[in-house]
């Protein structure tokens, strides 16, 4: 009588799937992994003032970067006031995600390139994102911003902005903006001056608030106007 040999094809469907299975939890895991880190590096910048991806971008291709993190105390309030009028009207209302602005240009042809984003979706896009403009990025700033905002508030979220926001080539945050600039302290910065800065933010690399263009001074002006009138609408990042 001939011998069967035993089969081994159920054997290596099972080895199949099982490696199917770990190859689906490991994908799984990723971002999984991903929220747990971004929540972790959320904690501890409440504490301390993170560097930017643009920074860390610098540090690794070992490009110059200037950057003295200071207290919001200790920068002037008219650069403040000046942020909340240019770039976020609507900071102390929404929960970092403006969605009466948002939705405004969803429909556009424009999508992501045009305004919609708070100073919280500016901050996270600088902390944890990286720069140009997409859907996916913009995708990933929305529940990052309401996350921030829960976890770090308005306050801590605008000095964090300030912080890392960049000023020129290599230069980031309002001290070190203000001492390349304009030779001085943050905190000891005049309306005017105050004002020039936050017309550069669109665009700071060619931008130059030391030798503005009559475009850039008229920029200016009418952020230095708003600024007269912001009142409790920068109430929220007060002392």
């Amino acid at each position: 009588m001939r011998r069967l040999e035993p089969s081994h094809a159920p054997v290596a469907g099972s080895a199949t799937r099982a490696r199917g299975r770990r190859v689906l939890r490991a994908v799984l895991l990723v971002p999984v992994m991903a929220v747990v880190l971004v929540l972790v590096l959320a904690l501890v910048y409440r504490a301390l003032t993170p560097p930017s991806t643009l920074m860390l971008g610098r540090w690794v291709t070992l490009q110059p970067v200037s950057r003295i993190a200071v207290p919001l105390e200790a920068i002037a309030p008219a650069l403040v006031q000046g942020v909340v009028a240019s770039e976020d009207q609507r900071l102390c209302l929404h929960g970092g995600v403006d969605w009466d602005a948002l939705w405004s240009v969803v429909d556009d042809e424009d999508g992501p390139s045009r305004g919609a984003s708070t100073v919280t979706m500016q901050t996270v896009k600088n902390v944890f994102l990286w720069p140009g403009r997409s859907y996916l990025r913009k995708a990933l700033e929305i529940p990052l911003a309401l996350m921030v905002d829960l976890v770090w508030g308005k306050r801590r979220t605008m000095e964090i902005y300030l912080n890392v926001a960049e000023w020129g080539e290599g230069i980031f945050g309002a001290e070190a903006a203000a001492r390349h600039w304009f030779g001085k302290s943050a905190r000891d910065l005049t309306r005017s001056e105050a004002a020039m800065l936050v017309a550069t933010l669109p665009n700071p690399i060619l931008r130059n608030p030391r030798r503005p263009t009559r475009a850039l001074r008229a920029i200016a002006n009418r952020i230095q106007g708003r600024t007269s009138g912001i009142g409790g609408l920068s109430q929220c990042v007060r002392p």
